[in-house]
């Protein structure tokens, strides 16, 4: 019986001391790939450049930097990043680094963003005036952002040739992220957005919107309603389709974003609840998801569309419908 007790005791004293060991050969295993995940990839110390988008989690971050053969592991990255409380500090831009830097140097260089050049973002759904804003925030002076936006600094260029003479740049700047260093100007910025508003403008796309009666800056024009009204490129091919139906029945397009923007801007000529037709130019930028929506309209006979309160797009055929749907589900704001 004796020997019985003693035998469970040594038993239980080696399960504990094995559990033990097991214990500090995990968390030396852990460490050792911790502090190995920390070292450079490799001698080279050949230049990448790396450009961290804005709003980038610390995740993509990772990412990026491991696809790019810059880090030996995401999780030592982030384990580091959070274990130093530096979340928070790591800058957009474009930087030079190499696969020679360990992750505490390469950390130092996006927390203290020595950037090869910093990113200057434009949104969709950006009027001149936001974009002229985000430009003086992005280090121009307000005469730089201003002169920058000016028409005719760009006339050479193929996208100006859908725009009819008499109307700025409005619609025209395609929102991205724009690279920035000491010599770039404003209208670098500018010039460089528009030459790639120009590519999207495909002649592929530019056939579709021909074949709905549309001009390109027409469809443009529609496309920065359709940004401004809903975002899911479902819903946006369906208000096109909408859009559409109404221009061809002789109705009146009744979008509420063209009324706020004309009394914004005070002219009536935008406010198609009064006028017939498209505003005479766009009201916004416009990104390649609303383009292409235009140019693949939905099929369906639909006239009306209201956003509920719960956020979801309804469509309807008849003015009822429409009414009922709005009595249902209320209109969002």
């Amino acid at each position: 019986m004796k020997n019985s007790r003693l035998r469970k005791r040594r038993f239980i004293a080696y399960s504990i001391g094995i559990f033990l060991i097991l214990g500090i050969v995990a968390v030396v295993f852990v460490r050792y790939q911790y502090d190995r995940g920390l070292k450079p990839v490799s001698s080279s110390y050949q230049s990448v450049l790396v450009t961290i988008p804005e709003g980038s989690t610390l995740n993509q971050i990772s990412k990026i930097l491991k696809d790019k053969g810059l880090i030996r592991s995401t999780l030592s990255f982030q384990e580091y990043v959070d274990s130093h409380n530096l979340r928070s500090q790591l800058e957009a831009g474009t930087y030079s680094l190499s696969p020679s830097q360990s992750v505490p140097d390469i950390v130092a260089i996006l927390t203290n963003g020595r950037v090869s050049s910093k990113l200057v973002t434009i949104l969709p759904g950006s009027t001149i005036s936001q974009i002229q804003s985000k430009l003086i925030n992005s280090g121009f002076t307000p005469n730089e952002a201003s002169n920058a936006l000016v028409t005719n600094n760009y006339s050479t260029l193929p996208v100006m040739s859908f725009k009819p003479s008499g109307y700025g740049l409005e619609g025209l700047i395609f929102p991205d992220s724009y690279a920035k260093d000491s010599s770039t100007s404003a209208n670098d910025i500018v010039k460089e957005a528009l030459i790639e508003m120009g590519k999207k403008l495909t002649p592929g796309l530019q056939s579709s919107y021909a074949s709905e009666g549309l001009s390109v800056y027409q469809a443009i024009t529609m496309a920065s309603i359709i940004e401004k009204e809903v975002s899911s490129y479902s819903d946006q091919q369906q208000v096109a389709r909408v859009f559409l139906n109404r221009i061809k029945s002789g109705m009146p397009l009744e979008s509420n974003v063209t009324a706020i923007y004309a009394k914004a801007i005070g002219n009536q000529a935008y406010n198609t609840y009064n006028q017939p037709g498209l505003p005479p130019s766009p009201l916004c930028n416009v990104d390649s998801q609303a383009l292409k929506a235009v140019a693949n309209p939905a099929n369906s006979t639909h006239l009306y569309f209201v956003t509920g309160k719960d956020g979801v797009t309804r469509f309807s055929d008849t003015i009822d419908q429409h009414n009922a749907n709005i009595a249902q589900f209320g209109q969002s704001n």
